[in-house]
């Protein structure tokens, strides 16, 4: 299958009243291959409305379970089309993202997600990978996917997010019809990204990679990474959890404690 972007859908997760939503929308209508745009929310509010209004933007509103996974999930559920990006109401996207997301999946024979690098918003400047520990350690553990065959390796892929989650979650095009209809669990709050990974990095496809940093990911105080991280140590337990996925408790602490460190690149 050839897909185009009539396949995607960009689905937009609003939250609050954030002051980044109008910007995250004007990327995404400057992506030089148009998707389509839709919002979804779980606290609808003015700000919300309007901005989706004037941007002549399909609403969905969550009045069921909430939190981050049931939302995400919604949101995954409301796209109508092959493809679905979720956007993440404070993130940028560089206008040539979706063109080259579309040209990657369509070089594989069973594409499962499509995601490319990407760089850090700290007060309103691009900081990436060299300036940065956390994003470097990233792009390293990513090094096997940018050879086409190890993309389609169970084992490779496993490898990879067995050392940390180096996938950037608004980052990621998802292939609908070849993953699972419910994609996040609702027990894992910062986590659950890296859990989906896992999840279907079991099956067979493609995990398509793209080296070029084509979103941007803000960190801010009012961030919910940020937030996650300063909570009652609430990621480092969601770490350990993943990493007793890959390895044994032992090791899984060892390297959890080695990991952690790296949070810190995420709080201002």
């Amino acid at each position: 299958m050839v897909y185009t972007e009539k396949d995607h859908v960009f689905a937009i997760c609003a939250y609050k009243e954030s002051r980044y939503l109008e910007e995250c929308v004007e990327t995404l209508e400057r992506q030089t291959a148009r998707g389509r745009l839709i919002m979804c929310t779980a606290t609808p509010n003015d700000h919300i409305a309007q901005t989706a209004a004037r941007h002549g933007l399909p609403l969905f509103i969550n009045d069921g379970p909430h939190g981050i996974a049931e939302d995400w999930n919604f949101a995954y559920a409301h796209a109508d089309a092959p493809l679905v990006t979720l956007a993440h109401q404070d993130d940028v996207y560089e206008p040539d993202y979706l063109r080259k997301i579309l040209e990657k999946l369509n070089a594989a024979s069973h594409p499962l997600i499509a995601f490319s690098d990407y760089f850090e918003l700290r007060n309103g400047r691009k900081v990436f990978q060299n300036e940065n520990r956390n994003l470097k350690i990233k792009s390293i553990a990513l090094i096997p996917l940018r050879f086409g065959p190890f993309q389609k390796s169970r084992w490779v892929r496993r490898r990879v997010l067995s050392l940390c989650d180096p996938i950037c979650c608004p980052a990621v095009t998802y292939v609908k019809p070849n993953l699972p209809e419910v994609m996040f669990e609702s027990h894992f709050r910062s986590d659950l990204d890296w859990q989906a990974w896992e999840k279907i990095s079991k099956m067979p496809g493609s995990f398509c990679y793209i080296r070029e940093p084509l979103m941007g990911h803000r960190i801010h105080e009012e961030s919910t990474t940020t937030e996650v991280i300063g909570a009652n140590n609430n990621r480092s337990s969601e770490d350990l959890e993943m990493y007793m996925k890959f390895w044994p408790k032992p090791i899984a602490r060892f390297i959890n404690r080695f990991y952690s460190a790296s949070q810190k690149g995420n709080q201002l």
